[in-house]
């Protein structure tokens, strides 16, 4: 049925509160009232003379019009208050004059608590079913008064049922939008933790690298300047210039883990390639599926991914061979690091401490933050894969493909 908005007289038909959805019942009701009008009407025409009562079959007539038009402007969710009181009216003044029409109060009932609601929804209900009980009552010879109590009756218990259904889809529609916040909250919540563990790891490379051999540097040096020009003092120079050394060395590679513009643009196997090879000299990558753009946040995540693999083989590995395979498939890209190492026990592998032990945690958390599945295969003697799958948004028809052409195997040098 059609929603009208609320009025300053409290004619609304539609207030922020959920109705029930008539649905197909829609075109059962409309149907309904059809087919009772004719038979109605053609009851009345065979039990009365039409010349005597062409009022009577002019006004039915026009029920039937009003009604129509009603249904017409629900449909297209036009307004059509001013519509269903006239019907309203126009029904009662029917159904009094010419009962045989009563039984088409059902049907306009319906339409009545589609239309209106709140006092106005239960005075035009009270008033179809009040009419209908003069009419009824009226053609018993006033003498019958179950007719009289019939429709009231009916009509009281109609609103009950349609109440306590209004109310029910509320509620549920109330729970649904519950549910659809929580979730949200629950999204934010699992990113808002996200972040706070790439920030807590960051804060511990940065205190475990810069912190500590800037403080280090620092004190050798306070000490040579305590003892300058002695001998000593010379070798605790030496010695916080190599520190430095190293300092400045682990700050770059933190630096580069962070944010390394030079992979940001550029095709992305030539990126991962990139990344791995500022570890690995002899990575072989090797590409599958038709290459094309991802979102920054995806390319953003494979980027470190192979990075932290590439590191990991470097420093724990002992391979000969490494090589990465990145594939394109119709919703999502793929990243396989692969490694001939001495591998590990993936059940085994400790929790994360000062000392490390981030870099397979760091890895999931980016994949997982994006959708994504992210898995480790490795056991001891065996070498290791490290699998990334994230999801890509569905490629437009007339994108497909746009890409520059990349070899679908590259081989190191």
């Amino acid at each position: 049925m059609g929603r009208m908005p609320e009025s300053s007289n409290g004619t609304a038909s539609r207030p922020a509160a959920v109705r029930p959805a008539m649905g197909r019942i829609d075109a059962v009701v409309h149907l309904s009232f059809a087919v009772l009008m004719v038979a109605s009407g053609v009851r009345y025409v065979l039990r009365h003379s039409l010349a005597d009562n062409l009022w009577t079959v002019a006004l039915a007539g026009a029920v039937c019009v009003l009604y129509a038009v009603v249904a017409v402007l629900a449909k297209r969710r036009q307004p059509w208050l001013l519509w269903m009181v006239a019907l309203v009216l126009a029904w009662a003044v029917l159904v009094i004059a010419a009962p045989s029409f009563a039984w088409c109060s059902f049907a306009l009932f319906f339409l009545s608590r589609a239309a209106f609601m709140g006092w106005m929804a239960y005075l035009a209900g009270g008033l179809t079913a009040i009419a209908t009980a003069i009419g009824l009552f009226r053609l018993s010879g006033d003498t019958d008064v179950a007719m009289l109590l019939g429709p009231i009756a009916a009509a009281v218990l109609l609103t009950l049922i349609y109440d306590r259904i209004e109310h029910d889809a509320t509620v549920q529609h109330q729970l649904h939008a519950d549910i659809s916040q929580a979730q949200e909250r629950l999204a934010a919540g699992e990113r808002a933790a996200g972040i706070a563990a790439e920030r807590e790891r960051v804060s511990r490379e940065i205190h475990d690298t810069v912190t500590q051999g800037l403080a280090s540097s620092l004190l050798l040096l306070e000490a040579a300047q305590r003892s300058w020009p002695e001998e000593g003092a010379k070798a605790e120079v030496q010695k916080a210039g190599t520190l430095l050394r190293q300092n400045l060395a682990d700050t770059r590679s933190l630096v580069h883990e962070l944010s390394a513009p030079g992979l940001e643009n550029g095709p992305l196997p030539q990126a991962l390639e990139q990344a791995a090879r500022r570890y690995l000299d002899s990575v072989v990558l090797h590409v599958t599926g038709d290459p094309r753009p991802v979102p920054t946040e995806v390319r953003h995540a494979l980027i470190r991914v192979a990075q932290s693999a590439a590191a990991n083989i470097k420093l724990h590995a002992r391979a000969e061979k490494a090589s990465l395979t990145l594939g394109f498939l119709p919703g999502a890209v793929t990243l396989d690091v692969f490694d001939d190492g001495r591998g590990f026990d993936p059940a085994a592998v400790p929790p994360p401490s000062e000392k490390g032990g981030y870099g397979l945690r760091a890895m999931r958390q980016r994949v997982e933050q994006l959708s994504g599945v992210f898995s480790v295969e490795s056991s001891p003697g065996e070498g290791t894969v490290i699998a990334a799958q994230l999801p890509l948004p569905p490629t437009e028809p007339n994108q497909a493909n746009p890409a520059p052409a990349v070899p679908v195997e590259k081989d190191s040098p």
